[in-house]
């Protein structure tokens, strides 16, 4: 294979991309901590309320439904709409629907345990339906200011994305005054922060380097040339019938039910199997591991794609699911404390490395420029779909048979997955054609 000409921009290209990509990207950490807040009021919620984890476990479930669905019909939707806007409208969506969750703690003096639990079920789920906006405006947005070249660099930036918003999630949910304070507080914060960064959202970011006053440009992915009208039929044929975007979103399934599983019950696993408090030196360490792990994988995954793979992306999901598989057969074991949270660290490193190859760009390249919120939404969609087997599916394993049951519940599917990218080992797209054939 010939040398990759590095890509040129100018000085006030990068300036106002870097603009652009920085409050996009922060604004996506915010909806993040929207949205992974939950995990922290999981055992408190079953506390206040009598709930068991099988119901607990039913709310993560109906809310991760709908985001898989809602992202696979939003997806055409966020490219006809444009980026910006799609995450305007879900940065709202998720600011109201956070505290209304909240509130929930003061109708329990009006309203019965059952009544509490169909209300905190439908407003997480609606949360979740306008989060789903939030990854498709993201990468909507990056497949016009990066070419395919250097996607591979926006992954690590997706991923740490990511990352800092779990990373404030972990902040607000393990400091000690927030520990402290009602439950509430872990929704009221969130929705404040994504409040701020919707306001900048609609400042600053733009669709198009041509939006934002500057030239054409394009990213040479696989609606380079294209000239149709960006329709709905357009941007389903482009990705519901590429052969490709259909085996990943295979594997996004299993990256779903593995990746939720990990990240909604990790923090009431050491909770209860580990006998440990959210504001407990070792779980806050610990906590800060796994997110730092998870930018790393994000940068390595990044560097791998571009600069060992030739901008494939499948072989570094590749390896990743493989480090997922070998981290989940530790945890089975039953380790000591410190190897646990090693293995919770590298698993955290590998979904990482998954989610920002697949999800965050992998759906550029095979979606293009004009279809990449289509095809996120198809990668997104799929993951969630297979999240929401993690949610009330994990809590009744672990109501019958204990956490012992955690980790050989997901290992199965980090395994298929892996399977099916070495199939797609040397999968790239093509530019001007559909992308895989």
């Amino acid at each position: 294979m010939s040398a990759q000409q590095p890509i040129q921009h100018s000085d006030e290209f990068m300036k106002r991309r870097t603009q652009n990509w920085l409050v996009l990207g922060l604004t996506y950490a915010a909806m993040y901590t929207a949205r992974y807040n939950f995990s922290f009021a999981n055992k408190s919620l079953s506390d206040e309320f009598g709930w068991t984890k099988a119901q607990i476990g039913g709310i993560i479930s109906s809310a991760t439904l709908l985001y898989g669905l809602a992202a696979i019909f939003n997806g055409p939707i966020a490219d006809k709409l444009g980026g910006r806007k799609a995450m305007i409208i879900g940065a709202t969506g998720a600011c109201i629907f956070n505290f209304a969750f909240g509130l929930g703690a003061y109708l329990g003096i009006v309203n019965t345990p059952a009544v509490l639990l169909a209300y905190f079920t439908t407003v997480w789920t609606l949360n979740m339906f306008f989060q789903s906006y939030s990854a498709l405006a993201l990468i909507k947005v990056n497949s016009g200011w990066f070419h395919v070249q250097e996607r591979g660099v926006f992954s690590a930036i997706f991923g740490s994305m990511i990352q800092s918003g779990r990373a404030a999630v972990y902040a607000i949910g393990t400091a000690a005054v927030v520990v402290a304070a009602p439950w509430q507080w872990k929704f009221f914060i969130p929705s404040a922060l994504v409040a701020i960064m919707a306001v900048l959202t609609t400042m600053v970011v733009r669709d198009t380097p041509k939006d934002a006053g500057l030239d054409e440009f394009d990213p040479q992915d696989a609606t380079s040339g294209d000239t149709e009208q960006i329709t709905l039929s357009y941007v389903a044929k482009k990705v519901f019938t590429n052969p490709v975007a259909i085996t990943i979103a295979a594997a996004e399934f299993c990256t779903g039910l593995v990746r939720k599983g990990f990240e909604e019950w990790f923090p009431r696993y050491m909770q209860e199997a580990q006998g440990m408090k959210l504001d407990h030196p070792i779980f806050k360490s610990g906590a800060l591991a796994i997110v730092g792990c998870g930018i790393l994988g994000a940068f390595v995954a990044g560097y791998m794609s571009d600069k060992v793979f030739g901008a494939r992306r499948p072989p570094v999901a590749f390896i990743g699911y493989a480090i997922i598989v070998a981290c989940l057969a530790v945890i089975m074991g039953g380790p000591s404390l410190t190897v646990l949270i090693i293995a919770f660290s590298f698993n955290s490193l590998a979904i990482s490395m998954v989610h920002s190859m697949l999800s965050g760009t992998a759906s550029m390249d095979f979606g293009g420029k004009r279809a990449a919120a289509t095809a996120a939404g198809m990668f997104d969609g799929m993951q969630y779909v297979g999240g929401f087997f993690a949610g009330f599916g994990i809590g009744w394993l672990v109501d019958k048979y204990g956490w012992d049951a955690w980790a050989p519940s997901m290992i199965g599917f980090a395994a298929i997955a892996m399977i099916l990218m070495g199939f797609l080992w040397n999968a790239r797209p093509k530019p001007g054609a559909t992308a895989g054939h």
